[in-house]
């Protein structure tokens, strides 16, 4: 199990990441962040709405781009979801009509960005234990088939200092792939802030954009690093 640190550092541009890990102090928490390099990727921001949603929004007045702008994080009932795109209001929406969280997961597809087809990321996370969580990736097949590849993976009871991370990108500052399906990290933070100050100082400062921690009930407190 590596460092959350070292994997991110080793991975020149991530894309989009989505992380649950237990802070050394036993806190459990979700997290979120953002890099880009194009103009239009570099033009968003983190931050809450009037819902209490936690959103991904334009920085100048470019039109709505339902790739890039999206509800990141909604809280619904006892439960957590967060991802890297509009599939995030579809599953909180299926949470809360009750369905199983293999079902709230199933039936979503890669995004339509070819040529590198962005995996869809949604984690479902807290509950009434507070130490459950759904990870799901939609992918696009490495080989020549277009059909969606889907992955659903149970995460329970976590100890201190341990994490899953899934990004949608790797790279090697030359080519750039889909991500890892998933990695078991470490991470040696204490508390909410410093977690969010090792992931933003683990992503390279040319294509960071924003980054947020938050726990389970209290999406209201989400901590946010803007580049």
């Amino acid at each position: 199990m590596d460092q959350l640190n070292k994997v991110l550092e080793e991975n020149s541009y991530p894309g989009r990441g989505v992380l649950w890990c237990r802070t050394v102090d036993g806190c459990r928490l979700g997290a979120y962040f953002l890099t880009g390099r194009s103009a239009a990727s570099r033009a968003r921001s983190l931050c809450l709405d009037t819902d209490g949603d936690l959103v991904v929004a334009p920085t100048d007045e470019r039109e709505h781009d339902h790739l890039r702008h999206y509800v990141a994080a909604r809280q619904s009932g006892e439960w957590l979801i967060f991802g890297n795109g509009e599939q995030v209001a579809t599953v909180a929406d299926r949470v809360a009509d009750g369905l199983p969280m293999p079902l709230s997961l199933g039936g979503l597809d890669y995004e339509p960005d070819p040529p590198i087809f962005t995996p869809r990321l949604t984690v479902i996370a807290g509950g009434p234990t507070g130490a459950d969580a759904w990870f799901g990736a939609a992918r696009r097949s490495s080989l020549d088939r277009a059909s969606t590849n889907r992955m659903t993976l149970q995460v329970s009871n976590l100890e201190p200092g341990e994490g899953v991370l899934m990004t949608t990108y790797r790279s090697d500052g030359h080519t750039i792939a889909t991500g890892t399906p998933f990695y078991e990290v470490r991470t040696t933070a204490d508390s909410r802030s410093a977690l969010l100050d090792e992931l933003w100082s683990a992503l390279r400062s040319e294509v960071r954009i924003a980054a947020a921690v938050f726990e389970p009930g209290r999406l209201d407190r989400v901590d946010i690093l803007q580049a």
